[in-house]
Order: structure tokens, then sequence, then C-alpha cells
């Protein structure tokens, strides 16, 4: 029998989000399970209030209190749960962090999301935004994840094709925002090794390291730690949510101009279009190292604001959209956030 939810009130949100912001929630519960997380949503208190359920909160760039309630999805476990010759089914618990599930993965000797190795935030966030990184989405691994309707309370099983992943985005960003809590997530993972080092940076690290040959999915890994942690604050010592931006995709024709005008601009092939790192153009733009006070643009990476130390949320918003100003000013290219801005 599942424990009565205890709703508290008026809580400081700052060790739930990984810009430290100090800002409060009205009402705030912790869930560890689907039961919990039902009889939650049987309080009167929580069906008239807005509702923002919290995993690691490393994607949240808060501007006010919440007036609402913060649910803490909390819903643990690891578990091969079937697994033939070749693949593996892993699920885990939404709860979960996600660099945890990528190292139990590694230490069941499994491989398919080494790549995605030290993305911040929880399991059951990692499909809202189809995560991403170095080569590799959480859509190449993903077989379906279950998810509780908050107006029914009851659970339902998404296919990767329902999910209507896309580049960091998912029906749950969409048509479905705000209906659905994810409660758990299943994995379609290899047993034979099969590592992914087609993106340039990875094979340039694992030079670096010593590691020749064929790398193993740890080894990839641990490149891939490397790069991120060369690259990346680690929120603990300076607040920030990791890449604020998305990066744009323009026309061909529109990328063709561009390169006439800005001969060192880098780009990608993607279906109908080419990918523009967003860093490139921020940097161009003179933000990388900027600082306004307490926040800024990491110096390091030009993707990533930060919070140096007591800085507020709309300071934080204010630099996004004049970064996003110049560099549509210049490029003529618009940019958007990544993190979800409340």
């Amino acid at each position: 029998m599942a424990s009565a939810p205890v709703l508290e009130h008026h809580v400081s949100l700052r060790p739930y989000n990984t810009f430290g912001l100090e800002v409060k929630a009205r009402l705030f519960a912790r869930f560890t399970s689907v039961e919990e997380l039902r009889a939650l949503l049987a309080l009167p208190e929580v069906q008239a209030a807005e509702k923002l359920v919290l995993g690691g909160g490393s994607n949240l760039l808060f501007t006010q209190d919440f007036d609402g309630v913060v649910l803490k999805n909390e819903i643990r476990g690891l578990d091969i749960i079937s697994q033939d010759q070749e693949t593996a089914l892993v699920r885990a618990g939404a709860g979960e962090s996600w660099h945890g599930l990528v190292q139990y993965t590694l230490d069941q000797e499994l491989s398919g999301i080494e790549n995605l190795s030290l993305i911040p935030g929880t399991v059951g966030a990692a499909p809202l935004q189809n995560i991403g990184a170095y080569g590799s989405e959480l859509k190449d691994t993903f077989e379906q994840l279950e998810a509780l309707e908050i107006s029914t309370g009851q659970v339902r099983t998404f296919s990767a094709a329902e999910c209507g992943f896309g580049y960091r985005e998912s029906v749950f960003k969409g048509p479905l925002k705000n209906q659905f809590i994810v409660t758990g997530v299943v994995l379609r993972l290899q047993r034979q090794a099969r590592p992914n080092v087609s993106y340039g940076a990875i094979k340039t690290t694992l030079e670096d390291l010593g590691i020749g040959g064929e790398p193993t999915p740890r080894e990839v890994s641990e490149a891939v730690m490397h790069i991120r942690r060369s690259k990346l604050p680690d929120p603990a010592q300076i607040g920030n949510a990791g890449s604020f931006f998305k990066n744009p995709e323009v026309s061909q024709l529109k990328y063709d101009e561009l390169k006439a005008h800005f001969p060192e601009l880098p780009g990608y092939p993607v279906p109908g279009g080419v990918k523009v790192p967003a860093a490139w153009l921020i940097e161009q733009c003179g933000w990388k190292g900027q600082r306004r006070g307490a926040h800024g643009v990491h110096d390091k990476q030009a993707l990533v604001l930060v919070n140096h130390g007591g800085a507020q949320g709309q300071d934080i918003r204010e630099l996004a959209h004049d970064i996003i100003a110049s560099v549509r000013e210049k490029f003529g290219i618009e940019l958007h956030p990544e993190v979800n801005i409340l």
C-alpha cells in the first residue's frame, strides 16, 4: 500500500535546478512510484494547480517563483528485462540519473548509449527532447516508454513512432505537452560492441588518450566524458543548464549564401538542409566569455550561459534574447532555446 503523499508549501527550488537559481514552488511533492503519483494527482490542491514535473532540473531556467505544484520524479529501477544473442532490453525508472543508466549499461557490457555519457538530468526527461550528443541520439536505441496520463491516471505505452522524435523534439513537447508524466523508459542495446566514433572529436580524443584500434564502449564513454569536462562547466561549480540553444538548420540555398560571405562557416548536411553550429554563430558575434555581473557566457563554450552566483533568471533570459538578436542581425538565422524557460 502506497504511503500518503506529502505536500510541502513554499519550497526553495535552488537545489533542484542546475542554474542554482533561488526561486520557490508554492507546492512541492516527491513520488517514487506510479501509485504515489496517482495519489498526489488525486489531491484537490494538486488537481487545481499548474503542474511541473521535475527530474534533474538540468534543462530549466526559472525566471520567477512557480505558483503551482512541482512534482519531483524519483521512480527508480534499472533492469535487463529480456535479451537474446544480439540485443538486450534495459528498463530504467524515470527518476534514475541518465548518466547512472549509461554506467549501468557499460557494467552490463552493453553498447548503444556510451556517446550520451555525462549528459545531466534524469531518464524520464531524456525522451521528451530526444537528447543527443557526439553523433548519437536517444531515438537510436529507444524501444518504448511508459507514461501516466494526468487526466485519467492511466499508464500508456508509447512506441518510438508514437513519440514523434525530431531534433531535440518529441510529441511530449508538442501536441501532448503537460498531458503525460513519464514513469519508465525501455532501450534496446547491443550485446556486441558497435561503437560509433564517426564524430571527429571522439576519434582525436581517443588518439590523445592513447587508445588505438577498435575502442570498447567504455573507452568511447571515457573519451566523451573527457570532451564534455574540457568544454562544459560542472553545475556543482558554476550554475548552468548545458547547451542553452539548439543548433539551427537552414536551407542549402541559405547556407551557400552565408558561406559566400563567411567562408569559415561550418555546416553539416541534414535532411532538408544544413545544420549550423550555434556555438560558432554566437562566438562570431563576440559573446564567448562575456560577463554581465553575476551571469554571462562561458569562456570555453559559447552555447553555455552561466550563473556565476546570485544571478536572477530574468537576467539570463535577457542575455539569451540579446544573443538571439545579434545572431539574427549578423547572419539572418534565428536561434531557439533548448532550455525550457518558465
